[in-house]
């Protein structure tokens, strides 16, 4: 039996590991087991509005709301969504929007193998190109989840990670709620996260997420913000 002293510093370290484990999965700046990124530049008053986990049946309402503002955003798609309603994706991206892969089924892939995150991303990848054309150059993980693998796949098909600076918690918050998050967090290079699906669900209820974007766009436009794209933002010489 150690003593007490001993007890406490163990804790201690136990309690720092447990810590940055978390951090290396989930923390948003954490770039340990894959390149992410998670804003842009600070000094351009410039927001990139993105959307997880679509398409889906309410996804045309969202483009309809985007353009009434002449916004252009970037949606993280998963392949299954795409493949059950290919038709919303093309319209997606014939509306000027930008397409990023967020996996094929929506999985958290902490515990996951190397091979099971690679078929994940590729998966959604084929699924996205063969049924639009675009290829995805951002990777949004699940959950903000990554893991052992990640690295290599995002390699291998030549995806940049990104997370983001707000998430809006639209898939369980009241518009209002989210619509404040929004707003009080936005800020110079800020991405916002927001969902136009709820996973792989067929016919979500995305109601909130669509009332939140109509009241926040005006309000950040009246900051001074412009809306960008993640391309836009992030590789603006290309």
């Amino acid at each position: 039996m150690g003593t007490m002293t001993e007890v406490i510093a163990a804790a201690g370290l136990a309690a720092a590991a447990g810590g940055f484990a978390s951090y290396a999965v989930r923390g948003r700046s954490s770039r340990v087991f894959a390149p992410s990124v998670y804003r842009g530049d600070r000094s351009r008053a410039a927001l990139a509005l993105t959307f997880d986990d679509g398409p889906s049946e309410s996804t045309p309402a969202l483009l309809e709301i985007l353009s009434e503002h002449g916004i252009r955003a970037t949606f993280f798609m998963c392949g299954r969504n795409v493949r059950r309603l290919p038709k919303v994706a093309r319209e997606v991206l014939s509306a000027g929007h930008e397409i990023g892969n967020h996996t094929d089924t929506h999985p958290r892939l902490d515990f996951k193998s190397p091979e099971f995150i690679y078929r994940e991303l590729a998966l959604a990848q084929e699924s996205i190109h063969l049924n639009t054309g675009a290829t995805p150059r951002f990777f949004r993980a699940p959950y903000g989840v990554r893991w052992f693998g990640l690295r290599r796949a995002q390699a291998r098909l030549g995806l940049m990670g990104v997370m983001w600076t707000v998430i809006g918690h639209d898939w369980s918050w009241p518009s209002g709620r989210v619509v404040r998050r929004l707003t009080r967090g936005a800020a110079n290079g800020g991405i916002l996260c927001l969902h136009d699906g709820r996973t792989i669900q067929a016919a979500p209820d995305i109601r909130a997420t669509l009332d939140a974007v109509a009241s926040a766009i005006p309000l950040l436009l009246d900051c001074g913000f412009q809306f960008q794209t993640l391309g836009e933002m992030l590789c603006p010489a290309n």
